[in-house]
């Protein structure tokens, strides 16, 4: 009886803890393009520099990824969710201080954290739960979701209506990674490290990865559909305010798009794991993009405004969440998953991470967002384009 007690209590916790890891991925990162405009003018940054807030935890996801998998092995995923829980608060604290170095500093920590988190968490899913991948991606990318929305929503409100500052404003989602970490403390006490064996295997299955045509595509399809993703989050609110509307107002769009996007979160990976072929969903996703980018580039009417902006939270959320469906979809078993996250991430991270700064370089290049947005439309078909091939029902590995 206690045992059984005990058994229900870790499958409990361990939900609540996918959740939790869940709820840490994105605020610390979309809480930042509300405010982006207040930090560039308190700091004194240019716009392709301010860019770089976005762009760092990006390039600290590529430099992690290719690793995350092979600690995970070593020391077991879940005290390596614990170290980038713990990370991520040490980030989320350092870079909410009014010093250029700190705020680069952190920013970057913040990067190194959620990478670990990112990259382990299909594993672990697929580990766990290998006969609920899809249900189980829905939890926890609509729980991402939900906290993303919110981070992008309540910047503007905590910064001036609390009259708290950018800092503070920042600071408030250490909060969720201090929850997370109480929880994972307890988890990370209950599995024992892998043996040398399983690091070995871990290696060859990640180096072969790499020469996998259907990996590549995966790989792909992730880091187009981050670089719409963290484009969006940075300069979403700058084009709407741009457009007229006024800074809280362009947070709360940036918000509602994401909010908006929440039952994509929750319905694609259902539906992905319960067709053959993807393919059709990536249709789905490229013609929301097109209509939703290709709305702001034609008119700055409010409700234009309003329609695009919907269309843009159905597409990133839909992508995302398919994107994650991928990683586990794909692999045979979950060290498989595991290689094939870090080493889409890996990728794909490096390719998202050009898109804050070169899309706020083509700003500061052109004083208008037509070619930003031109060009986000080309990205946008090349995510169709990946998707199609990473669609298809078959396995990595298989083919090398």
């Amino acid at each position: 009886m206690v045992n059984d007690n005990s058994k229900r209590l870790y499958q409990f916790l361990l939900v609540a803890g996918i959740v939790i890891v869940a709820f840490n991925l994105r605020p610390a990162i979309t809480s930042v393009g509300p405010v982006i405009g207040i930090i560039r003018d308190d700091i004194g940054l240019s716009n392709w520099s301010a860019g770089i807030l976005t762009s760092l935890p990006l390039i600290a996801f590529a430099l992690t990824s290719p690793l995350a998998p092979r600690l995970g092995n070593r020391y077991s995923n879940e005290r390596m969710l614990l170290a980038g829980l713990i990370l991520l608060f040490l980030g989320i604290s350092i870079r909410s201080m009014s010093i250029m170095a700190l705020l680069f500093t952190g920013t970057l920590l913040v990067g190194f954290g959620i990478a670990i988190l990112n990259v382990l968490l299909p594993g672990v899913i697929k580990e766990k739960f290998p006969a609920k991948v899809g249900l189980m991606t829905s939890v926890y990318s609509t729980s991402m979701g939900v906290f993303a929305a919110s981070a992008s929503g309540l910047s503007i409100p905590f910064a001036q209506g609390l009259g708290m500052g950018w800092q503070l404003a920042l600071l408030v989602w250490a909060i969720p990674a201090v929850l997370g970490i109480i929880v994972w403390v307890y988890l990370s006490g209950k599995e024992k490290s892998q043996d040398d064996g399983g690091i070995r295997l871990a290696s060859m299955s990640g180096n072969r990865m790499w020469k996998s045509p259907l990996a590549w595509q995966v790989a792909c399809f992730m880091g187009f559909q981050s670089f719409l993703f963290y484009v969006t989050i940075s300069w979403l609110p700058e084009i709407l305010h741009d457009n007229g509307l006024t800074m809280a107002a362009a947070g709360w769009m940036l918000s509602f798009a994401q909010f908006v996007g929440l039952p994509a979160s929750f319905i694609v990976p259902v539906a992905a794991g319960r067709l053959k072929s993807q393919r059709g969903i990536v249709v789905v996703m490229f013609l929301c993009a097109f209509g939703g980018y290709g709305g702001l580039l034609i008119s700055e009417s409010f409700p234009v405004m309003m329609i695009s902006t919907i269309l843009i939270g159905i597409t990133l959320s839909g992508t995302f969440a398919l994107a994650l469906a991928f990683l586990g979809m794909r692999a045979r078993n979950a060290r498989d998953a595991a290689a094939l996250s870090g080493m889409a991430q890996a990728f794909g991270y490096t390719l998202a991470a050009v898109g804050p700064m070169f899309i706020g370089y083509l700003y500061d290049l052109t004083q208008l967002w037509t070619i930003p947005l031109i060009t986000l439309l080309g990205v946008a078909a090349l995510v169709m384009v990946f998707g199609m091939g990473a669609g298809r029902d078959i396995y990595v590995l298989d083919e090398v």
